[in-house]
């Protein structure tokens, strides 16, 4: 199975319901509204005037909201119809930022640029199925002691949902909608590996980048899984057996060689 193509198809149909989703709203960040949540903000830090690569950017609304706080942006993301849509975006907002549509793996392959910041958020790593190869495309595309920032849904959610917390050989396929409030049942075949957190952490250190804060959240900003219910400035908890299962984890490193 070519499952760059297969997940490059439901991201391309994602991405038209996405856009007229309440979950996005990109009327709001038209008008001016950040992307952005507190989390990557106090992680990530002053951006103004530094070079930012967001790598798996879907539609650009971070990285739009990135250049916004004064940094020079470049996203890259599979799905030709999220680059399409940045790419109108940053032109109806008079923005300049560069958008590439390309499977992350090529992008390490062939991009012989380096940045100051390398960002990534929300949902990246489980479509990849070889994490050492994600890492190495992270500390080339960094300049020597620049800095490395994910952002990552916590994988409990997942093994409390009946998916596999560790990695494996072959990956998970199924039939699923998305996790916005307007997909109306519609389903589309996807591919995902499951990663532990010692994978995610190793991969990075093994591509040079020595990690400087690791962090863990009970909190998502997003109420996109099943049983997640709100909590008053804070975000989105899940309760197991009455103890909140971490939802979020961030990971700050920077390139060493």
């Amino acid at each position: 199975m070519d499952y760059v193509a297969v997940n490059k198809e439901a991201w391309d149909r994602r991405t038209q319901v996405h856009v007229q989703s309440e979950f996005y709203d990109v009327d709001g960040f038209l008008k001016g509204k950040s992307s952005l949540n507190e989390i990557e903000l106090n992680e990530v830090g002053q951006v103004k005037g530094k070079s930012l690569l967001h790598l798996q950017c879907h539609f650009g609304l971070d990285t739009l909201s990135w250049a916004r706080l004064g940094a020079h942006v470049t996203g890259v993301d599979f799905s030709t119809e999220a680059i399409e849509q940045a790419n109108s975006m940053a032109v109806k907002l008079g923005i300049n930022a560069e958008f590439f549509c390309d499977d992350i793996y090529h992008f390490g392959v062939s991009n012989t640029r380096q940045f100051d910041i390398v960002y990534t958020s929300y949902g990246v790593l489980y479509w990849l199925p070889d994490l050492d190869r994600w890492a190495a495309t992270v500390a080339d595309a960094l300049k020597p002691g620049g800095q490395f920032n994910l952002v990552e849904f916590h994988a409990c959610n997942d093994f409390l949902s009946g998916i596999s917390y560790f990695p494996a050989n072959t990956p998970d396929i199924e039939e699923a909608g998305t996790y916005t409030e307007n997909c109306s049942g519609e389903k589309s075949t996807l591919v995902t590996w499951p990663h532990s957190l010692s994978e995610v952490i190793n991969a990075l250190i093994k591509a040079g980048i020595d990690i400087e804060s690791f962090n863990e959240s009970p909190f998502s900003p997003y109420n996109c899984f099943e049983g997640l219910e709100h909590v008053k400035g804070k975000g989105y908890q899940m309760l197991s057996k009455g103890h909140q299962v971490p939802l979020v984890y961030s990971i700050k490193g920077r390139k060493n060689r």
